[in-house]
């Protein structure tokens, strides 16, 4: 076991996804197994009472990982030394709610942290972005903490990969670890790009790209987009809640990939800070596919892109840029 202990933060640590994903946590899926960790646990005031539950559940599962627990209102207390910050907690949604007010809401919110991110975390902080809309919390959060290399700012977007994945196998009637190389291009929204094009599926025969395995172009370029795309809302119809234990599974996976590393030419699919590459502009958040090693993402690069998938791309691309406007016409306020 390691005698380092990193400090890892949760944030809207009394919801259903992080209900999940802190016990994903403890047994040591996200750092593995012999890393040790003391978790801070933030939420707003009146859910801190529903918090002590949480830490009495914690104490009974006996994790031996686990060192010590905060919880917290405070955002100074909740931020002060961390290595890793899971920012879960956001405005939801509401009805008859604008995106533009989603947006303000959320802009107040990821100010706040990105601020205390700079003055209270370690310097090297790596931080996932979960609550939504996910892309733009993570650029508000990167402006706002002044210090912190921006390359450190990432969103969830794993969640429409494993997604994407596991309607790929669904189709081809193969094991869902047998699909690589799915790819979520854009924004965590419904203009999000799934892309097949650059995946392959194990076969008995051998490595057989997505789009021969699946000879259904129709349904590559049509339903399996679609149905991507609306996943998380068709969840809500099913479920009458948002995705939870999905979501802190594909929260998991992705740090668990940052931080230790992707296997041998396998891609996956985080937001992150675009530097101009596939022509995306940069200064958004953008889903892109990357490798991992040494505790760094690469963004893959010298894919093939034809008209379709351009075409996708600017939709997406175009979605977050308006985004991106919007909220820091909010942060000048």
């Amino acid at each position: 076991m390691s005698n380092e202990v990193i400090n890892v933060l949760i944030t809207g640590a009394a919801g259903q996804i992080a209900y999940s994903l802190i016990f994903n946590v403890c047994k040591g899926d996200m750092f593995g197994l012999d890393q040790r960790i003391k978790l801070h646990l933030l939420d707003i005031p009146q859910m801190v009472d529903s918090l002590k539950g949480v830490v009495m559940e914690i104490q009974d599962g006996a994790y031996p990982l686990i060192t010590d627990i905060v919880t917290t209102a405070d955002v100074k207390e909740a931020f002060t030394g961390v290595h890793y910050a899971i920012l879960v907690g956001a405005m939801p949604r509401r009805e008859g709610m604008e995106r533009a007010d989603l947006l303000k809401a959320n802009a107040a919110i990821f100010k706040v942290q990105g601020k205390a991110l700079a003055e209270h975390a370690n310097k090297n902080v790596k931080v996932l972005v979960v609550g939504n809309p996910a892309n733009t919390n993570a650029l508000i959060a990167q402006v706002s903490a002044n210090g912190i290399p921006k390359e450190n700012f990432t969103c969830l977007t794993r969640l429409d990969q494993n997604r994407a994945k596991s309607q790929i196998a669904l189709k081809a009637g193969v094991n869902v670890k047998d699909v690589h190389n799915v790819i979520i291009w854009g924004n965590h929204s419904s203009t999000q790009y799934p892309d097949y094009r650059c995946g392959y599926i194990n076969l008995s025969t051998g490595k057989t790209p997505i789009g021969t395995a699946i000879k259904d172009e129709k349904w590559l370029q049509g339903d399996f987009i679609s149905t991507v795309q609306k996943r998380g809302a068709a969840v809500i119809a099913a479920r009458k809640l948002s995705s939870a234990a999905s979501a802190a599974k594909a929260i998991t996976d992705h740090m668990h990939d940052w931080v230790l590393g992707t296997a041998e030419g396998e891609y996956v699919s985080m937001g992150v800070y675009s530097d101009g590459s596939y022509g995306v502009p940069e200064g958004i958040i953008f889903s892109f596919p990357v490798k991992c090693a040494n505790g760094k993402y690469t963004i893959v690069q010298g894919l093939q892109m034809d008209d379709f998938s351009k075409s996708l791309i600017s939709i997406t691309t175009e979605e977050l840029v308006s985004e991106k406007t919007t909220a820091l016409q909010f942060l000048s306020e």
